[in-house]
């Protein structure tokens, strides 16, 4: 545990990408199986525990230290693993404690702790974690406490939690596998859904020492091609003649896949777009998958050939059961964007045009009215795609604009890889909606913002019993400069007016307060709000310090953008009350 442990520390501190990636390598040389392994499997975020939650991590430290102490500095670190780490008493030392390795595996003991504990390795954690009950799992978690010092505690309860915060993506941790043995990454990428950690067979073909492993799954998930975002700078070098234009549905992508099974059987599978099995969830769209063939495609729900908004999606979304009324109400569908696998013939070296053709007669075969094609977006510039992407009905789509988040822009001759590969894929949103609203509450971040009010609460104007009230509508923490955030912290702690824990009210009102420009995707009904109605992905677009409170934005503003999608949501009822008085 102690040599992850320093691997996180080093990683935590170290800002450049090419140095983290030599730590990760010579982590990976020099650690054996299976502890490497579960090192990776832990930086991937493929480990789960059933019974480590933080909320045992909170009692434990809560039963040996004062728990006011505790809740004091957890607010102001504002990371769990951390204070934890750091108040955590140390056992009484007692001498004549060997560095060496104890008899029968583990790690040497932190020097001048109070115990003869032998170091727990990574494995041993995660194996007992897997596998230990949740009665027995807080004796378990707290001798390994008392057996490491802060460093190794912090690493210990980061795996617990599950949030490492190294800054080390998935991908640099399987790039840093790849060099072993001097491998592209992508090899991996398109066999890693088929493995299990810890990944000593992955480990063993890229030393050299074994075969490439292969995966029994005859429907397996295949590694996503994802795209950059659409700058001006990026059109200024591109040809529009190279590329075809996509709407980019506003749904849930996923990737469909059917193959036959040793015995004959047909295996379905439905992917999330990291790899996460989700064929439970959506029963109807899984039966629509007769085919033997690998599709990328947007889940959406499709009422009378007409695509809904988000908003009606987000009835289907996270259902731990799904009921025939449900799959009635809101019937899953899947619009096609690329096809992967046909039968047994990889598709994916061919060119986006290849697979376009090949994607649109396998899709008329099909014949299935659960599954459809994205249609394209004619243009011959730059100037033409952009006045479809802000008026999608002007070209003849024929659905509501609302479920159209922008458009896809793909070269014509880009083989499908995964990742994110530069100069392929581009995706065009469409500008947000803008909405002034009024700071409310300011709350400490986590990480590198612990000491800083980073997350906004912020609301609109409405009428109330006593006049005019401001009700909050969202909670923001991100499109801001460091700079911005140095001026909003500062903003905080000057105009604070009430305390609850890691929580500050601010001051506000017709005459005082500041008002922040909001930039969101859409909105919903929401219980936790006075308001009723919750934001879609709000970010600080601006911070107007020139503009009175008294100008920000009633909330009738977002109820006309939120009836358009009750609507969708509920048709029936919407024509049945329609009329009536309320």
């Amino acid at each position: 545990m102690n040599r992850f442990a320093a691997l996180l520390d080093r990683l935590v501190y170290e800002p450049r990408r090419n140095a983290k990636l030599r730590l990760l390598v010579d982590y990976f040389r020099h650690t054996p199986d299976p502890d490497r392994g579960y090192a990776l499997a832990a930086l991937t975020n493929a480990l789960m525990f059933k019974e480590a939650k933080p909320g045992l991590i909170r009692g434990l430290v809560e039963e040996r230290t004062d728990p006011v102490l505790f809740r004091m500095s957890y607010h102001y670190v504002g990371d769990l693993a951390e204070t934890a780490a750091l108040i955590w008493p140390t056992p009484r030392a007692i001498p004549s404690i060997s560095n060496s390795p104890p008899q029968g595996g583990g790690e040497p003991a932190a020097p001048g702790l109070g115990h003869n504990t032998p170091i727990p390795t990574i494995t041993e954690v995660v194996e007992a974690l897997s596998t230990t009950g949740k009665s027995d799992l807080p004796a378990r978690v707290a001798s390994w406490l008392d057996a490491l010092d802060e460093t190794g505690r912090w690493a210990l309860l980061k795996l617990i939690t599950r949030e490492l915060r190294v800054g080390v993506s998935a991908r640099l941790a399987k790039t840093a596998v790849a060099q072993l043995g001097q491998i592209e990454p992508d090899e991996i990428e398109l066999i890693w859904h088929g493995l299990e950690a810890p990944y000593e067979d992955l480990f063993a073909w890229v030393e050299g020492r074994a075969g490439r492993p292969e995966s029994g799954n005859p429907a397996p998930f295949r590694p996503p091609m994802l795209a950059h975002p659409l700058e001006d700078e990026d059109i200024a070098k591109l040809e529009a003649a190279d590329f075809i234009g996509e709407w980019k549905w506003d749904g849930i992508r996923l990737q469909a896949v059917s193959g036959k099974a040793a015995d004959g059987r047909l295996v379905r599978r439905i992917y999330s777009r990291t790899g996460e099995d989700v064929s439970r969830a959506f029963p109807d769209l899984l039966d629509a998958l007769e085919f033997e063939a690998a599709l990328d495609g947007e889940l959406l729900i499709v009422r009378d050939g007409r695509v809904q908004s988000f908003n009606v999606l987000q009835q289907r979304l996270n259902r731990k059961t799904v009921t025939a009324k449900l799959m009635t109400e809101f019937p899953a569908h899947l619009r096609v964007y690329d096809i992967l696998t046909e039968g047994e013939e990889d598709l994916r070296d061919l060119p986006f045009l290849a697979r376009r053709e090949r994607l649109e007669a396998f899709v008329a075969r099909l014949g299935d009215p659960r599954i459809d094609l994205s249609p394209m977006v004619p243009f011959t510039s730059w100037d033409g795609l952009a006045a479809a992407r802000s008026d999608p009905a002007s070209i003849g789509a024929g659905i509501d604009t609302d479920a159209i988040e922008g458009c896809m822009i793909k070269r014509a001759d880009s083989p499908y890889l995964p990742g994110r590969p530069k100069g392929y894929w581009y995706k065009w949103k469409r500008d947000p909606y803008l909405v002034d609203a009024v700071m409310m509450y300011g709350q400490r971040g986590h990480g590198k913002r612990s000491s800083f009010y980073s997350d906004y609460t912020f609301g609109v104007w409405r009428d109330g019993p006593d006049g005019e009230e401001l009700v909050p509508v969202g909670k923001a923490y991100h499109g801001f400069t460091d700079e911005e955030l140095m001026k909003l912290d500062r903003y905080v702690r000057n105009h604070t007016v009430n305390r609850f824990g890691p929580v500050r009210e601010v001051e506000y009102g017709k005459d005082r307060g500041l008002v922040l420009e909001v930039a969101f995707e859409g909105l919903q009904r929401s219980t936790r709000h006075k308001s009723g109605v919750a934001m879609r992905f709000p970010r600080i677009n601006r911070i107007r310090w020139d503009k009175p409170p008294a100008e920000a934005d009633r909330i009738e503003t977002l109820e006309k953008i939120l009836a358009r999608g009750e609507k969708e949501i509920h048709p029936f009822r919407s024509q049945q009350t329609e009329g009536q008085e309320p």
